[in-house]
């Protein structure tokens, strides 16, 4: 008999994950990551909050359609009817569908957020649990705020629930309060307790990072008996981040013996899965992030390197290899043949069974390898990225033909040409510096009233002809959206960038493409 306990890992990258501020992904991005989380071999994914919107109901149904052959899928509901039949709806295809119901366990959730009593807000949780049991045979009912919340009206919630039929308890540091003899104490408490009410019943905890805790609060849950943990990979979450996928796997890998403890994670999926969540986000991880930081296997020190050299153990508790990064990174060429690219595009998380798209894929990686000689890992994404976008949708899209800055202390102007369904739209305008001049030409040329909010410019590539990454966030109607682009032309990569928030706005319907297609 194994004496390691199984951990099971729920991500929730793609709910609570997304929730960050310039992180929303659209279908075909939520699919591409639901199947790298499958190869991650995470062994349930929250894939989003259906009520939220008919965009993420969809989201979640492809999800469960595609990747819930082998992974569980489950998404959140509040503890009400309407979120629930939601919820039910979108992932009931997959065949080990989890329906998440979260309710406030702590004084200040019942008394502020709900102004009711607290036996009324443990009924709609005990109402929500015997509803969805007539809809699905697992519920997972999460006390959010626990670690704020009196002990003895959390445990009469949790018995409560676990009576009406719960199968999953979780146990939510929802503000990132507790800190880990804390936090493991509470678990340790539930976890007797909850094992002479009913064993079957599995034991979560979720914990978000607002004291830098999040990890170090989740390993102290398993020493204590939790049975699951939620994560999302990079610690991408709600302000501060939840718990790390990647730093929690690997604790327990490194210090298996001190855990007794093993998950089903491939680890050498985890670099890959880091990266294309930085792809698709636009949001870089710290070079100094544990396990998939750039740093994470770099040694500058004489000292550390001497040490190395005559034996790893010296300075590494683990090999890049490990966590399926290389010491030394694949450097492509024009003499590179398809499959060393086929290679290369699969290590970084993408899909490449459509024969027709990675062909297309390969001819313009040629081009790119003609004028750069090196193709790095960073000049790939570029390519995938931009061959994805070109595909993204059958909508009236914007797409930048052409321009001409000049840029100048007098009067910095921009020229532009842009296409929309074949037709061409020709404008030029001033601005206080070229960026400036770029943009206000394409609200004229667009006709969308976009205000730019945040701009952000990096270099993602090597050598002189590097790649540079432009994020860019617009807000209409008091929402935001993101567009991002990357070319070796800066300037080139700020325009498709700011086209691409203002298509954002088009896909999520918020302009009239009839007004578009009259301007």
């Amino acid at each position: 008999m194994d004496r390691y306990r199984n951990i099971i890992i729920l991500d929730t990258t793609l709910r609570d994950g997304e929730q960050v501020p310039g992180a929303k992904l659209n279908v075909r991005q939520k699919l591409e990551f639901a199947q790298q989380l499958k190869r991650l071999r995470v062994d349930i994914i929250e894939a989003g909050f259906p009520a939220s919107s008919q965009g993420d109901f969809e989201s979640v149904q492809q999800i469960a359609r595609s990747v819930g052959d082998r992974v569980g899928i489950t998404a959140l509901a509040r503890a009400v009817k309407a979120d629930i039949d939601a919820v039910y709806e979108s992932i009931r295809e997959a065949q080990h569908p989890l329906i998440h119901i979260v309710l406030g366990a702590s004084n200040v959730h019942v008394e502020k957020k709900f102004n009711r009593s607290q036996d009324a807000v443990l009924q709609m949780g005990v109402d929500a649990v015997k509803y969805t049991k007539t809809l699905l045979p697992d519920v997972q009912y999460s006390t959010e705020d626990a670690s704020r919340a009196d002990f003895e009206y959390l445990w009469k919630t949790i018995e409560a629930v676990v009576k009406a039929g719960a199968t999953m308890i979780n146990v939510p540091d929802t503000v990132g309060y507790a800190e880990p003899e804390e936090f493991g104490h509470l678990i340790r408490r539930i976890h007797e307790r909850l094992k002479n009410l009913d064993d079957r019943v599995v034991l979560s905890v979720h914990c978000h990072n607002d004291l830098g805790l999040a990890t170090a609060n989740t390993l102290s849950a398993i020493k204590n008996g939790a049975e699951k943990i939620e994560c999302t990979i990079n610690g991408l979450g709600e302000r501060a981040g939840n718990a790390s996928l990647e730093e929690t796997v690997m604790a327990l890998k490194v210090r298996e013996a001190l855990y007794g403890c093993r998950t089903n994670i491939d680890t050498k999926e985890l670099t890959c899965t880091s990266r294309l969540l930085t792809h698709l986000t636009g949001l870089d991880v710290q070079v100094n992030k544990a396990i998939t930081g750039d740093n994470a296997f770099a040694h500058s020190s004489g000292i550390h390197q001497d040490g190395l050299l005559k034996d790893k153990q010296v300075y590494e508790i683990m090999s890049p290899e490990e966590v399926g990064a290389e010491s030394m990174e694949l450097i492509l060429t024009a003499r590179s043949g398809r499959h060393a690219v086929k290679h290369a595009v699969e290590k970084l998380g993408f899909d490449v069974s459509d024969a027709v798209g990675f062909e297309r894929l390969f001819q313009r990686f040629l081009i790119l390898a003609d004028a750069k000689k090196e193709v790095y890992d960073h000049d790939l994404y570029y390519l995938l990225s931009e061959q994805q976008v070109q595909s993204e949708s059958s909508h009236s899209l914007f797409e930048l033909v052409s321009f001409q800055v000049i840029t100048n202390e007098v009067c910095p102007t921009a020229t532009v040409v842009l296409k929309i369904n074949g037709q061409e739209r020709k404008g030029s305008a001033i601005g206080d510096g070229p960026i400036d001049a770029l943009y206000s030409v394409i609200i004229t040329l667009t006709g969308i009233d976009a205000k730019l909010t945040s701009y952000k410019i990096n270099s993602i590539s090597h050598g002189k002809e590097a790649i540079g990454r432009v994020n860019i966030q617009l807000e209409a109607g008091g929402r935001s959206y993101t567009g991002r682009a990357m070319d070796t032309d800066i300037i080139k990569a700020s325009g498709q960038a700011f086209l691409g928030g203002i298509n954002a706005m088009i896909l999520a319907g918020v302009i009239d493409e009839n007004i578009i297609n009259i301007m």
